[in-house]
C-alpha cells in the first residue's frame, strides 16, 4: 500500500503544471530559508533561556535595592 513510482511522477507533473517551472525554485528557496530561520531561533531560544533566568534574578535584586533607597530618602 505504499506510494509507487508512477504516483510520485504524476504528483510532480501536477505540481509543475500548477506552479510552473520558474516558481518551483522560488518556493524551494523560501522553504529552505524558513527552515534555517526556525533552526536559528530554536538555538537562540535555548541559549537565551539560561541568560534570561540569570537576568531576572539580578533585576529583582536591583529593584529591591532601589526601593529600599527610595524609602530611606522619603523618610
Amino acid at each position: 500500500m505504499g506510494v509507487s513510482t508512477w504516483q510520485i511522477i504524476v504528483i510532480l507533473l501536477v505540481v509543475l503544471l500548477l506552479f510552473g517551472g520558474k516558481k518551483i525554485p522560488e518556493l524551494a528557496s523560501g522553504l529552505g530559508k524558513g527552515i534555517k530561520n526556525f533552526k536559528d531561533a530554536v538555538k537562540e531560544g535555548e541559549e537565551g533561556a539560561d541568560v534570561k533566568t540569570t537576568e531576572k534574578v539580578e533585576d529583582k535584586s536591583a529593584k529591591t535595592t532601589e526601593t529600599t533607597k527610595e524609602k530611606e530618602v522619603n523618610a
